[in-house]
């Protein structure tokens, strides 16, 4: 929201108050609370009527500043907030005549008492600054109070994250409001909102409520972010890097880990679209058609239409399709298939189970008591109220009882259009509810699935989230256009979604909305299957490849035995998302954050810690893209390209920009035909461009992503020493146009695109002299 008219003025029928100078100062251990005057105060009369703001900072993990500030405390509305984390630490406080300053770690603030002020620093070097009417209690006519908080930019400085946004990456000049939405991929609508962001100069901060937040960025005032939320308290962190992905680790410290989701879910999904006809015939008749040509499938989607029209959610399949569910799932099993299902938290009027949850008062009502309903999705229907502890026991009941058949993961759809209008059983506020209900459904469906089937099997296929959503994968793109434009807006909202803290991401191969021209087909299969996750999914048709053209049946089954090829370098990205809160799908900005170019770039990524995808968006195949400095390895034909540049090039449907980063030990496994195997076992290692005192590392775990095997490589001179963690089955490769003079502890042998070396029976290291 915006208060002020121009930098001078404020809009007609507002007030601010600035904090002025601190009065007095309250401290614990752990805390110190400033309470500052919105005026001067030159004689006892100057101290009525007027407000104060109380500031309160606080250090939950090293490295992370909170801070808290208040008008009125007398209010009991229930806000629901995700639990933060705290380390337990204790920061360092000193108090002097002119300010205060509170360090946390690498991170600390300093408080002016004359004339306030709150600026941020790490390594006495500034960071941020809440400068002079920059924090603020805005009063408007006829309204609520509105808390304010402005932070500094610095020249050059950019902005990203804020959740799955799909308009410009670089957020700098937008006005975004955290608010979830159903408005599809194609505005500035987002099913997604995370009022979290990161900036170019090393720092994040993280918003701590799910009530609707508005956030001018460097857009009212064009060198500050602007925050602000109606009520009586502003409560936000500030997180300290300096590098990027330092952040991330520390925002995902606070709010919540990615779990890590099952190997098999990082294999090709198939489902049968939404508004298409089908029933097991139709299921069958595809997956034979996948089996047929070659092409590994790992999860059958259900959509919709495989519970009765009218009445979603009743969680019972179709009688007239499905006539045997129970059969159908165990011969989909014996096929070597996972099985996902879609539902929603919505009960339709029609539903038999409507009545059930009307009476037991487990759904939303209206504040004279009444069910909550409308027509828009289901006709009449109410929505879940999982605020309400037995409501989420008898929701868990029925998904339970669906994989008891034999149902392996869900489908969590919508959870967007929540009312404010609202009586939640808790309680809790309508306004916070909104957002925060995306989090409650994802739990609870999650949290079903890992009690049912083990912690390590637990995945969603989720749309909408909100902050600590994360916690729940996969989350996937939503509704999007089949076009190229829509295929790039769906990669920045991805981009965006991981630089808030989320690791793992999907989308709609081909697009869902209308059915795709076969070139947008065939490139996003491509893009697809070197996502996190890869799911064929439409709206109003189908998405098997034999529909468009035998081409497309081949650029599919390259792709997916590529990426189960990967698995084991994709699995320890992964376990990496797992542990730090990198997500595996990288805006080029998170892994160079040092190089100007990289900032603005939004039609790349970096998968993982080694290799950079330049999806194609254009039907003649061209495609720009920038390489960072150093050498860069076409993973697909072993071809070296020196980076720090722009290039320009036209490729066939069989290909894309895919390079591996120098200094890369790339671990590739021995099977292609599905992703969950012994990732350990005949593994190859590929040493793509390791430099002179350069060392490199691949550690492979498991399926149930504990270690395997850990291989390091070190290049002295032209010498190259190659060491294992334990015995094992596995081959060196090195791309390119190396040349062996020696190997001790193996044999080398010439490849049509580099050298294999292979260890001695239970070697478990290798010492490679390359020709000088």
């Amino acid at each position: 929201m915006k208060f002020t008219d121009g930098y001078w003025m404020m809009r007609k029928g507002v007030r601010a108050f600035y904090p002025s100078h601190v009065q007095q100062i309250d401290r614990t251990a752990k805390t110190v609370t400033v309470h500052a005057a919105t005026k001067a105060i030159r004689h006892p009369g100057d101290t009525l009527d007027g407000p104060m703001l109380s500031i309160t900072l606080s250090a939950p993990i090293e490295g992370v500043i909170g801070v808290r500030v208040c008008h009125f405390t007398g209010g009991a509305v229930r806000e629901p907030r995700i639990t933060l984390n705290h380390d337990g630490g204790s920061p360092e406080i000193a108090v002097k005549d002119e300010s205060i300053t509170f360090t946390a770690g690498s991170l600390s603030a300093e408080i002016g008492r004359t004339a306030f002020h709150l600026a941020f620093r790490a390594g006495g070097q500034p960071l941020t600054a809440s400068s002079p009417r920059g924090m603020a209690m805005m009063q408007l006519d006829g309204d609520e109070n509105w808390m304010v908080e402005n932070l500094d930019l610095e020249v050059g400085e950019t902005v990203y994250g804020l959740g799955e946004r799909f308009a410009a990456f670089v957020k700098n000049g937008q006005s975004i409001e955290i608010w979830n939405r159903d408005g599809g991929t194609g505005s500035d609508q987002a099913y997604k909102n995370v009022p979290f962001y990161i900036t170019s100069r090393g720092y994040g901060v993280y918003v701590h409520s799910a009530r609707r937040v508005e956030f001018e960025v460097a857009s009212e005032k064009v060198s500050r972010v602007q925050f602000s939320q109606s009520g009586e308290a502003l409560e936000y962190y500030v997180i300290h890097g300096p590098e990027p992905r330092q952040v991330l680790d520390r925002y995902t410290q606070l709010t919540g880990r990615p779990a890590l989701p099952p190997a098999w879910s990082f294999g090709l999904w198939l489902s049968t679209s939404f508004t298409t006809d089908y029933s097991e015939e139709t299921v069958t008749s595809f997956i034979q058609g996948m089996e047929e040509r070659d092409l590994p499938l790992s999860v059958f989607h259900f959509d919709c239409f495989w519970m009765r029209p009218f009445r979603w959610c009743d969680f019972e399949w179709n009688p007239e399709t499905f006539p045997e569910p129970a059969a159908m799932l165990r011969r989909l099993h014996e096929r070597g298939l996972k099985v996902c299902v879609w539902i929603n938290p919505y009960i339709a009027q029609l539903s038999p189970l409507f009545a059930e949850a009307r009476d037991a008062g487990f759904l939303v009502k209206r504040p004279d008591g009444s069910v909550w309903q409308w027509d828009m999705w289901q006709a009449g229907m109410g929505i879940v109220d999982f605020t309400n502890p037995e409501a989420c026991r008898w929701f868990t009941g029925k998904l339970d009882a669906l994989m008891e058949l034999g149902v392996d993961c869900f489908k969590t759809d919508f959870g967007e259009r929540i009312p404010t209008e609202v009586v939640w059983h808790d309680g809790s506020d309508p306004e916070a509810m909104h957002n925060y209900y995306a989090q409650l459904y994802n739990r609870v469906v999650f949290e079903a699935i890992a009690a049912r089937r083990g912690a390590g099997n637990a995945v969603l296929f989720a749309r909408s989230a909100s902050a600590g959503g994360q916690m729940y994968p996969v989350h996937w793109g939503g509704d999007c256009y089949s076009s190229f434009p829509s295929m790039a807006e769906s990669l920045r909202g991805g981009l965006s979604l991981g630089l808030s803290g989320f690791g793992f991401w999907s989308h709609d191969i081909g697009g869902f909305e209308g059915m795709p021209p076969v070139d947008v087909y065939k490139r996003w299969l491509a893009f697809g299957l070197l996502s996190s996750h890869s799911r064929l999914h439409g709206s109003s048709s189908y998405r098997v490849p034999w529909l468009f053209d035998e081409e497309a049946v081949e650029v599919l089954r390259s792709f997916t035995r590529l990426k189960c090829h990967l698995m084991p370098y994709l699995y320890a990205m992964a376990v990496q998302a797992s542990r730090i809160g990198t997500p595996m799908m990288r805006a080029m900005f998170l892994e160079f954050p040092n190089d100007p170019a990289c900032r603005y770039l939004d039609r790349q990524y970096m998968l993982g810690d080694s290799l950079l995808v330049a999806p194609v968006f254009s039907p003649d195949g061209m495609v720009e893209f920038y390489l960072p400095e150093g050498t860069w390895t076409r993973l697909l034909t072993s071809e070296t390209v020196h980076g720090g540049r722009w290039l320009r090039e036209t490729h066939g449907v069989m290909s894309l920009p895919l390079f591996v980063r120098q200094n890369t030990l790339l671990a590739v496994g021995a099977r292609d035909d599905r992703a969950d195997y012994d990732f350990a076992a005949g593994v190859t290692l590929r040493l793509y461009a390791l430099q002179d005192s350069a060392a490199a590392s691949a550690e492979i775990p498991a399926v149930d992503g504990t270690p395997a095997l850990a291989i390091t490589a070190q290049r002295r001179g032209s010498a190259i020493e190659v060491s294992a963690d334990r015995d094992g089955a596995w081959t060196l490769e090195l791309p390119g146009k190396s040349h062996v003079r020696s190997v001790s502890g193996g044999s080398a042998s010439t490849l049509a695109a580099g050298i294999r070396v292979t260890p001695e029976a239970g070697a478990a290291k290798l010492v490679i002299q390359l020709d000088a």
